[in-house]
């Protein structure tokens, strides 16, 4: 589904995916993260100095990587607290203690506009569309990664939500400006509020032209049939 795809994402950058329906944009995402469901047949994927091609997911996410789902999965009986501790504990090789890491959760869920009791719900049980995209933002704070892959975190979310998420994901890169962050999105609006280094658009499992902002803009008001001639 991935056709001779070269991206190289540098410390600190962001960088815009977008692309019509089926152009494998979630298909990179996955594949970044080892998903089983994939299979890379040719080519390399690095972190830093790694190469990771055949690393599992857990070790990727154990060295820096961080996926957050268009959908995110529901898990009950596992609460949101005691998910962030394993994966963090996981993260830095160390035990922690459930109040230390309440301490940090409960600055972000302030940042984030979210109530005070939500690291004690079952993780993403119930939960809203824009309580699941805060919910990935509070998770990408928290453990750190040195690449960040949102897939879709615009979907589903009205303006206001869109907004929260997106001043938390600004929150998040200045705290941490080394951090390098892929957006999988399908619209503008997104990058209207974190303005990314590089736009790249993806049509049939290749990029086929990268560019400024100014190529969201073109998508904008002409759509993606321009750019499926490049294929």
């Amino acid at each position: 589904m991935l056709k001779g795809l070269d991206l190289t994402v540098q410390a600190g950058e962001v960088h815009a995916i977008m692309g019509p329906n089926g152009s494998g944009k979630s298909t990179l995402a996955s594949t970044l993260m080892g998903s089983p469901e994939y299979q890379v047949s040719a080519g390399t994927i690095t972190l830093g100095d790694d190469d990771i091609t055949d690393w599992p997911t857990d070790e990727r996410a154990k060295a820096g990587m961080f996926l957050a789902f268009q959908y995110p999965q529901e898990i009950p009986g596992v609460s949101v607290i005691q998910f962030l501790r394993q994966a963090l504990s996981a993260r830095k090789g160390i035990d922690l203690s459930v109040l230390e890491l309440r301490l940090s959760a409960m600055e972000w869920m302030q940042r984030l506009g979210m109530d005070s009791s939500f690291v004690d719900r079952y993780l993403n049980e119930g939960f809203s569309g824009g309580e699941k995209k805060r919910n990935e933002i509070m998770q990408l704070a928290i453990l750190e990664p040195r690449l960040a892959i949102l897939d879709e975190t615009d979907s589903g979310l009205d303006i206001d939500a869109l907004r929260i998420v997106a001043r938390g994901l600004r929150a998040v890169k200045e705290d941490r400006p080394d951090m390098g962050v892929v957006l999988i999105t399908h619209y503008q609006r997104l990058l209207d509020e974190v303005t990314p280094d590089v736009v790249h658009i993806m049509v049939d499992g290749r990029i086929v032209t990268s560019g400024g902002m100014e190529l969201a803009h073109q998508l904008e008001t002409a759509g993606y049939e321009a750019f499926k001639e490049l294929v």
